[in-house]
């Protein structure tokens, strides 16, 4: 059936279908100038964009469509068209300003309306038979499908490019959130968020974090210091360059910040679909999240929720200045999630595992502290030693009698007694001093971490 159908313009003279195509040729112009008037009372609020010659564009398109539907009829309706290049202009046009396809497809109904009205009264006028032009009206409405997929492919160029644009002003952003030196501090000293390009970290705190910028991404043409600058350090406040980098890509300064670090689960791994508002850098080795206002109501499932099938940690809630402290913090609990000291498979608090945090990550100088303050144990035994020790951390922690002890420990009261009795004899009068209990209750603490006592 459908070649029958498709049949029927071969079947008009060859003749006929010249003069046809004659006609509508010397009625394009006129035709294009009445279409685009009725575009522009219909849609009075479109842009008149020129082109190379001052002609709008529009009118351009609309008799260039025109020239070339008509001109294809002598090679048979059937025949694929190539079709002006000038409406995938058009879709990248609405992409860039950010408007939907709707009113361009539906400008474009109007055009082939107003086309057809003129081509079925040239038919008439000609006398080709009604199931040709039957046809003929369903090759314009194919050709109506070809330039809307030509403005379909300009507007999906249009968003990619823009969208690839935002990530990169958006990563330019974390890059500065994370390593923004801070106005000067109370001591009278200019303070840096990135421990990797001013110093090693705070005493006790976990080490810093990997390099913002991913090792095989170059660094923006923004991000170098035009000549005769002044050092990032000596700049002053940093605040309105980030606000200025937050308004291009419209993320609204929020007054706290927490960071994430997440761990892929394969390299094909789908991002997270995190919601409007949290900046997310994929490019990375580790991704890395920046949540405002993480303390907001259900913020905390959401991210959760978001996170499902990755594995990672969340640094504490910080004022914005301070986002390389949480990335540092996060940074820090997913090392001790590779290294299987915190558990993997989920988006981990690190508030929730501080602990961890404090006593991990200086491993040299919690090893070193062990090795010192458990030295009496060292001709105890394996087992015994071991068993010594968690009875020294339950009272450390407790400072019970023996029964509330030996309850802990699931051991008889005079077993700790006995216990007792012999790390009074091993350690002497260091069980008395204070500081030498906090010590030996801080390594003592990290071996429970690290799975060595019960």
């Amino acid at each position: 059936m459908v070649t029958a159908v498709r049949s029927a313009w071969r079947e008009v003279p060859s003749a006929q279908v010249c003069r046809f195509a004659a006609l509508a040729l010397q009625e394009v112009p006129a035709l294009a100038q009445e279409i685009f008037r009725e575009i522009r009372r219909a849609y009075p609020q479109l842009p008149l964009v020129p082109d190379e010659s001052g002609e709008p564009r529009a009118l351009v398109g609309i008799r260039q469509s025109l020239e070339h539907f008509v001109g294809h009829l002598t090679a048979g309706p059937e025949r694929p068209h190539v079709h002006p290049r000038v409406f995938q202009e058009f879709g990248r046009g609405e992409g860039i300003q950010g408007r939907s396809l709707d009113v361009l497809q539906a400008i474009y109904r109007l055009g082939v309306r107003l086309a057809w009205r003129r081509l079925a009264e040239i038919g008439q006028q000609v006398a080709i038979p009604a199931p040709a032009m039957y046809e003929l009206a369903e090759s314009g409405f194919e050709y109506l499908d070809g330039l809307v997929a030509e403005s379909v492919r300009g507007y999906a160029e249009a968003a990619a490019r823009q969208a690839g644009e935002r990530l990169r002003m958006q990563r330019r952003l974390m890059d500065q959130l994370f390593a923004t030196p801070v106005p000067m501090a109370d001591e009278g000293r200019p303070r840096h968020r990135d421990a990797t390009l001013h110093g090693p970290p705070e005493p006790g705190g976990p080490p810093p974090p990997e390099r913002t910028v991913a090792p095989d991404r170059a660094p923006d043409h923004d991000d170098v210091p035009a000549r005769g600058a002044a050092p990032a350090a000596d700049r002053g406040d940093p605040r309105p360059l980030l606000a200025e980098r937050a308004r291009l890509i419209g993320w609204p300064l929020p007054e706290r910040v927490a960071v994430a670090v997440l761990l892929r689960p394969d390299r094909g791994a789908v991002a997270p679909a995190v919601a409007d508002g949290i900046l997310l850098d994929m490019e990375c080795e580790r991704p890395r999240l920046v949540v405002p206002e993480p303390e907001a109501p259900g913020r905390r499932e959401l991210l959760a929720r978001a996170a499902a099938g990755w594995s990672g940690a969340i640094g504490p809630a910080v004022p914005l200045l301070d986002a390389g402290k949480s990335l540092r913090w996060a940074t820090s609990a997913v090392d001790l999630m590779e290294r299987g000291l915190l558990p993997a498979g989920e988006l981990l608090q690190c508030t929730e595992h501080t602990e961890a945090l404090v006593l991990l990550p200086p491993g040299e100088l919690i090893e070193d502290l062990t090795r010192r303050r458990l030295a009496p144990l060292d001709d105890c035994g394996r087992t015994h030693g071991r068993r010594l020790a968690e009875t020294l951390l339950a009272w450390l922690e407790t400072r019970g009698g023996a029964p509330e002890i030996a309850s802990r420990l699931g051991v008889h009261p005079q077993t700790v007694r006995y216990r007792l009795r012999q790390i009074r004899e091993l350690w002497g009068d260091d069980v008395d001093d204070p500081d030498r209990r906090f010590e030996l209750e801080l390594v003592l603490r990290a071996q429970r971490l690290r799975g060595k006592l019960g």
